[in-house]
């Protein structure tokens, strides 16, 4: 076993730059598999070495930031937060790791914004008098006078603090601002609509002298991607969107009908799916992530596209190679992640096109 995956038998700790160990971190998951993943031992070990490099970069931070040195510190709290989701990745429910992961991941965070300064800005906004929204604005560190923005909602099963260990490092030198929110996490009343507290979002981007209000995207995961169906639907100021394509909603109340009716069995592969194409169609580029993301199936996905690409509308799909075990599966984050970036980018700036369907 030693030395067949990194960082097992050469993890080299601390002093590696962040991109070098993202990319070790997506090799890590592309060469796991199954029975790997079954045996616990295995499990335990790369949890264990994963957690050791999160703790040699959270050294490195606070070293270097004894010494001034607060470039160094930043990228350190980067490899920190993203060691510390490969770990999450792989915990399980009942591990010991697990339990103390939110509070690991708190303070990554909270050393990374320290040393950020103005460059994360916590936000809070009123939302039609309706109470306070909150949220992290990430500011894009290339650009010129006003650049592409990017609504990134969360929700209760893929948290915020979850996606900001995520999306801060894989956008290190990125040329779009990021929002961070989270749709269910706020002082408005649950009566008013995540798609209204969404454009309350929105509303607030436009206002900014640093945004460019043409150009800004929505990316929603888990029930975040329905929400930002819905926004990009009823909002033609959203340029780009990785969402559901609106796929999530039909398919909840075929299931209602089926459960109501009696008819407990889904139907089988191959079957037809026309009943759950949306009857409308997203205006803007749109990006369909199969999986836990979107919570949409991978047929569904390609049918909406096939219907999308008849009128030449522009709808991508992407399928993560998840790797499947007997507790769940793992995603490999950072290709994912790296993808959905470089997708909004292609549609909000100056980037490569990509492939129409693409797996990873």
């Amino acid at each position: 076993m030693e030395g067949d995956h990194w960082p097992y038998g050469s993890c080299d700790g601390a002093g590696q730059s962040l991109a070098r160990l993202r990319d070790r971190a997506s090799q890590f998951f592309a060469s796991l598999s199954v029975a790997e993943l079954g045996r616990e031992t295995d499990r335990q070990l790369w949890i264990s070495d994963w957690l050791r490099v999160a703790d040699d970069y959270r050294a490195l931070a606070e070293s270097a930031r004894d010494t001034g040195s607060a470039q160094i510190a930043r990228e350190a709290w980067l490899c920190s937060l993203t060691a510390l989701e490969v770990v999450r990745r792989l915990s399980c429910p009942g591990d010991v790791a697990s339990a103390d992961l939110a509070d690991e991941v708190g303070i990554s965070l909270r050393g990374f914004e320290a040393e950020a300064g103005l460059a994360i800005e916590r936000v809070k906004i009123d939302c039609f008098d309706q109470g306070v929204l909150a949220g992290f604005f990430l500011p894009a560190l290339r650009h010129g006078p006003s650049a592409p923005a990017v609504i990134c909602v969360s929700d209760e099963d893929i948290s915020l603090g979850s996606m900001m260990s995520r999306l801060l490092p894989a956008s290190l030198c990125g040329t779009m601002s990021l929002l961070l929110v989270d749709a269910g996490n706020s002082t408005v009343h649950r009566a008013f609509k995540p798609v209204h507290r969404l454009q309350c979002w929105l509303d607030y981007l436009q206002g900014r002298p640093d945004v460019d209000p043409r150009r800004i995207a929505i990316y929603g995961e888990g029930t975040g991607a329905c929400h930002a169906s819905r926004l990009a639907l009823s909002d033609r100021r959203i340029a780009a969107a990785v969402c559901d394509g609106g796929l999530l909603t039909p398919r909840m109340r075929r299931a209602s009908l089926r459960w109501i009716s009696g008819f407990g069995q889904a139907a089988p592969d191959g079957a037809s799916t026309g009943s759950l194409l949306p009857s409308r169609r997203l205006p803007c580029p749109l990006l369909m992530i199969v999986g836990s993301r979107s919570m949409i199936w991978e047929q569904d996905a390609l049918e909406l596209q096939a219907d999308y690409r008849q009128t030449g509308a522009d709808c991508s799909v992407v399928v993560p190679n998840n790797v499947s075990h007997p507790l769940g599966e793992v995603e490999n984050f950072i290709a994912v992640d790296d993808f959905v970036l470089e997708w909004l980018d292609s549609k909000l700036g100056a980037a490569r096109p990509h492939e129409p369907v693409t797996y990873l």
